[in-house]
């Protein structure tokens, strides 16, 4: 296998499964400006011995076009800074084949592959394979790891498109809908003073190639293996978001994992040709801003909760909100507080703990706990614009969801 160039400092891993659009997202790299550095880009087309003949056949077929396309790309004297590494694996254990293996394979040679050349602080940037980004993206890369010598990983600025010709008008609506509820959620944590609120998807994040090796490595989760993967980072204080480019996810529909975009995107469409008439617009059921009221109150007792006696917490959890006393009963929280308090000398060491503990996973188990207990779910677009009121947005009551949505693009892009 040859090694990479001494320069090499940037490795983008794309996972590749069933897809069509391959070639597309690999030329809307190859289309970027050079970054100082050297880059490869290592593709993995995956699947298992328990993949529908159809999809092995598309993955083959995939295989083939890229490696030809690859050889090309690689002989291109414009693009010697760039190189290309299709990979294959057709035959992965049934139980771990998924998004999340595939990207773990590609990262883990990324890993070897800068180890090899001794660059231990090089870049692993993970890509999908039905993306594009905009053509700044690799020197945003560099110059963003550069400037914040310290940061181990970050999440960079997506947007998916939301209009144009190539998917019908309710693709594009139901993206709206869904990406609205992705940024109002990190914004709606932020406001409740969570400090680990960063969006986490799997075509849009990065990390240092020693600080993937320190914390294990990608999981091989079949969905989510992104949101558990940053987590890992967030709260080691040298996280970061990286917003001076863009990456384009796609808005397609798809049944491929249990959750995320091309779930939501399918699930509202199928609401839109079932339960709503034709003139209307699928509607995307997101939190309640009430249950970040209460954890917002509930933060705000961290003071009190470091330090009051332990004997006298019960006092100040009384008079909580219920959804937050019921659920501190279901985590143990006294004991918790207890053995945090105990292991920390100052508030700010404190804080700290209190979040390792309390993380983005805790917030998210309270967010579930309250919508199904508490508060049920309602339109985004009615509780986004609640929290854009909150923060002091003035907006009518008639903004539309793509103007929505534009404002927190703005707002999360700074």
């Amino acid at each position: 296998m040859k090694i990479p160039k001494h320069n090499t400092n940037i490795i983008v891993v794309i996972p590749c499964f069933n897809e069509t659009q391959l070639i597309r997202s690999l030329q809307s790299l190859a289309d970027c400006h050079p970054p100082k550095c050297s880059v490869e880009v290592i593709v993995v087309i995956n699947g298992s011995v328990k993949t529908p003949i159809e999809i092995q056949e598309q993955n083959l077929g995939a295989f083939q076009e890229a490696k030809e396309w690859a050889v090309k790309q690689n002989q291109n004297p414009d693009l010697q800074w760039l190189q290309f590494l299709i990979r294959y694996f057709p035959e992965l254990t049934p139980k771990h084949a998924g998004v999340g293996l595939a990207r773990k394979i590609g990262m883990d040679e990324a890993a070897e592959r800068f180890e090899g050349i001794g660059n231990t602080k090089g870049i692993i940037s993970c890509f999908d394979a039905d993306s594009q980004c905009k053509p700044n993206y690799f020197e945003a890369l560099e110059a963003h790891f550069l400037q914040y010598p310290k940061t181990q990983a970050c999440s960079i600025h997506f947007e998916h498109p939301i209009e144009g010709n190539e998917f019908t008008p309710s693709v594009y609506q139901a993206i709206i809908q869904y990406e609205l509820h992705l940024r109002y959620y990190i914004e709606a944590q932020k406001w409740a003073g969570f400090p680990y609120a960063y969006q986490t998807i799997g075509s849009s994040m990065a990390v240092r190639c020693d600080a993937y090796r320190q914390q294990g490595g990608m999981n091989r989760r079949k969905a989510g293996e992104d949101f558990y993967f940053l987590h890992k980072f967030t709260s080691l204080g040298y996280f970061s978001e990286l917003n001076a480019t863009c990456v384009i996810p796609s808005p397609r529909l798809s049944d491929r994992v249990p959750f995320g975009t091309g779930k939501a995107v399918a699930d509202l469409l199928k609401q839109s040709e079932s339960e709503l008439n034709s003139n209307s617009s699928p509607i995307y059921y997101s939190y309640s801003l009430q249950s970040f009221a209460d954890l917002k109150i509930f933060f705000a007792q961290l003071p009190l909760f470091y330090q009051t006696e332990i004997g006298q917490i019960s006092t100040f959890i009384s008079a909580l909100p219920k959804s937050i006393i019921d659920f501190l009963l279901q985590i143990n929280f006294e004991q918790k507080l207890h053995e945090i308090r105990s292991n920390t000398r100052n508030f700010d060491s404190f804080r700290v703990r209190f979040f390792k503990w309390f993380n983005a996973f805790m917030v998210m188990k309270f967010v579930h706990f309250t919508r199904d207990c508490f508060y049920p779910n309602i339109e985004v677009e009615v509780t986004a614009k609640k929290l854009l009121k909150k923060l002091e947005y003035e907006i009518e009551d008639s903004i539309s969801a793509r103007e929505l949505l534009l404002i927190f693009r703005n707002i999360q892009s700074k």
